[in-house]
């Protein structure tokens, strides 16, 4: 039987590709062709999050989701850092590898800091900005985000992601609007590429990097300014525990112009909890900044 055999194939129909790092092999999916799209997920989840995205966009986009060393289908190095920078430098390496230009980022969760690290480095590079429940600037003076980073961060958050695949079986659902959503089938998709304690150090890294990285967003989000006139979607879902309205304010301000779209019933993980809603928003974004 094949070590991934447990991929639903229905839901997720495309081939893989890999890419190797000095630090392992990241795998990622490239679908169609034209304009580039590229698709960024965070904690615990991979590529498989954006698959509907992808079937909707590939006829008339390249569309490129990697998986993040650490999760999904790419390598789970023993010893690496899994630094939030760690992991930017990656993906800038996989863009100059695949020759991508002019992109549309598409960011949620860790893939917002990730991205517009991108981003920041190489505006020119950079068309159009899609952005979902995420944040890419210092929260190390916000108790809630202190509060959380601590816990998820700290010996017992750490251990209960260990021995538990605590991230992925727990707070994976809680972060659901209405956490039916997320079927059982579905979930498991997410659980399965965690399935082994030691395949679980890049979820374990990153709570607590929230507030660790803090110099790192800093240097993000001093530069964002370089971006303000991106043309700009943001698709918010406003029953998220984790980015509030609060979170969405701020990158109103950061960025003026942008078009934002707000679901009401929706939490942290858009891309799973309003699919249909995601892909007419975006797809109609792509169409009507076609010429700029």
């Amino acid at each position: 039987m094949s070590a991934t055999s447990w991929i639903d194939r229905e839901e997720y129909p495309f081939a893989s590709h890999y890419f190797k790092l000095a630090a392992g092999t990241m795998h990622y999916v490239d679908e169609g062709s034209g304009s580039p799209v590229l698709m960024l997920h965070g904690n615990p989840t991979w590529s498989f999050l954006y698959r509907n995205l992808v079937k909707c966009l590939r006829a008339e986009h390249r569309c490129v989701a990697p998986d993040h060393l650490g999760f999904g289908l790419s390598d789970k190095p023993a010893g690496w850092s899994y630094l939030p920078a760690a992991h930017a430098a990656n993906l800038a390496a996989l863009i100059d590898a695949l020759g991508l230009k002019r992109i549309t980022l598409v960011m949620q969760d860790w893939g917002g800091p990730l991205g517009l690290a991108y981003a920041t480095a190489h505006p020119e590079n950079v068309a159009r900005i899609v952005l979902m429940n995420s944040w890419a600037w210092p929260v190390n003076r916000d108790p809630y985000y202190i509060l959380f980073s601590g816990i998820m961060g700290g010996p017992i958050g750490r251990m209960l992601i260990r021995r538990y695949n605590f991230f992925a079986t727990s707070v994976m659902r809680q972060a659901f609007g209405d956490n039916r959503r997320l079927s059982a089938a579905t979930h498991e998709q997410y659980l399965r590429p965690l399935a082994n304690p030691a395949d679980r150090t890049g979820c374990m890294v990153f709570p607590r990097q929230i507030v660790g990285s803090t110099a790192w967003l800093a240097g993000i989000w001093g530069k964002i300014g370089a971006l303000r006139n991106t043309p700009t979607l943001i698709v918010w879902g406003m029953k998220d525990i984790a980015f509030r309205e609060k979170e969405l304010k701020q990158w109103q301000r950061a960025f003026p112009g942008a078009r934002t779209l707000r679901l009401d019933t929706v939490g942290h993980y858009v891309q799973e909890e309003a699919p249909a809603e995601l892909s007419r928003a975006l797809a109609g974004f792509l169409q009507s900044t076609a010429s700029a």
